[in-house]
């Protein structure tokens, strides 16, 4: 049997023991151009339908049990439906779920992120609804700081679906497109993002001194999730280029932060950025995100003269920043890495699944 014919039996099979999926995703085909509300759920023949999930496992509509191991798109740190963070949830869901207004919560999230996080410490927190946004918002920190207007980002690095940043990327089991762009984006756009190779130290700084660079930005622990690994000589190299050059140096921690290290990958590494992004374990699994760095950058969202039409700051509306769910959410997960058990345990599996995979491979 040929490869294709065994796909094609592998297909039948599935779409035998999930009727219900099918029937879901014909409808749900009806109104989502897509099918799904998300490109990586999208898949051949259709995707699965879940209806629950508890601790490592999820169910489908038609009854199967699945391990997860992708758990909410790298969110739940603390697996499905945590109890802590659940009972955070509906107390406050009982108390409003939109206040409209300041609260308690968000101060705690963000004393917690302060706590946690090496570039927040004596900085400031400012929280978005996801973790797109807070790329924008610190990219947008980054030009208005030095008054440059390019960027630096790395092929195949990923930083939200935005136009500056979505340069570029296409996953690591797809062949190199440098000088692409979605459709919808004006070339325009691109001209002031530029897209370097990873772990060249020598052509970041070359791009640097030519001038008009605001930011390099990057996923320190490397391209999709960390398949494609980021030499740490090459994070100290670049932090100190960066530096001389008087280039602000993001870290876009949304799938690193509180994951690598309870203070991410710039506490595991030892290179600590002028701003980073957060998302995912940053709101405990519920919508969430946060851009956090020095004062010296972050006071440009400050109000500087009486009321609120100053042109000479950074705006930042947004009807869901630090909204009570995710507030609680995120504090209560926070409050878990905080306490120090989280991660010897998330290690000590993740060794174990290591050497069981090694063992199957070695086999």
């Amino acid at each position: 049997m040929g490869i294709k014919d065994a796909m094609n039996k592998i297909d039948l099979e599935y779409l035998k023991k999930h009727p219900r999926s099918k029937e879901l995703y014909e409808r749900a085909k009806k109104v989502f151009a897509r099918g799904v509300t998300h490109d990586s759920r999208y898949f051949e023949p259709m995707p699965i339908y879940c209806v629950k999930a508890k601790n490592s496992r999820k169910w489908d509509v038609d009854g199967s049990e699945y391990i997860d191991y992708w758990m909410g798109h790298g969110a739940l740190i603390l697996g499905h439906a945590n109890p802590i963070v659940t009972r955070a949830v509906i107390e406050q869901a009982r108390k409003g779920t939109h206040l409209g207004a300041s609260h308690e919560i968000e101060i705690e999230w963000a004393e917690k992120v302060t706590r946690l996080i090496p570039c927040a410490r004596g900085g400031f927190v400012e929280f978005t609804s996801s973790g797109t946004e807070a790329t924008m918002m610190a990219i947008r920190i980054a030009r208005a700081y030095t008054g440059k207007r390019k960027i630096i980002k790395f092929l195949s690095h990923f930083h939200g679906w935005f136009d500056y940043t979505v340069v570029d990327y296409n996953p690591i089991y797809s062949p190199p497109l440098v000088g692409s762009y979605p459709a919808g984006i004006p070339p325009e756009t691109c001209q002031y993002t530029i897209v370097l190779p990873p772990n060249d130290v020598e052509s970041v700084e070359k791009t640097i001194e030519s001038g008009d660079v605001a930011c390099v930005i990057l996923e320190p622990g490397g391209a999709s999730m960390g398949l494609i690994p980021i030499d740490e000589v090459f994070l100290k190299n670049l932090r100190k280029v960066t530096k001389d050059y008087g280039v602000i140096l993001i870290f876009d921690e949304v799938v690193t932060g509180f994951r690598d290290a309870p203070g991410g990958a710039q506490e595991r590494y030892g290179v600590i950025p002028d701003l980073s992004t957060l998302g995912k374990i940053l709101a405990g699994g519920y919508p969430g995100g946060a851009v956090t760095g020095g004062k010296e950058y972050m006071s440009l969202l400050e109000f500087k003269v009486e009321g609120r039409r100053d042109l000479g700051r950074i705006s930042h509306p947004g009807t869901f920043n630090a909204n009570p769910i995710s507030a609680v959410a995120g504090n209560a997960c926070l409050g878990l890495i905080l306490n120090g058990k989280v991660h010897p345990m998330i290690n000590q599996k993740g060794d174990m699944l290591k050497r069981g995979l090694n063992d199957v491979i070695g086999d």
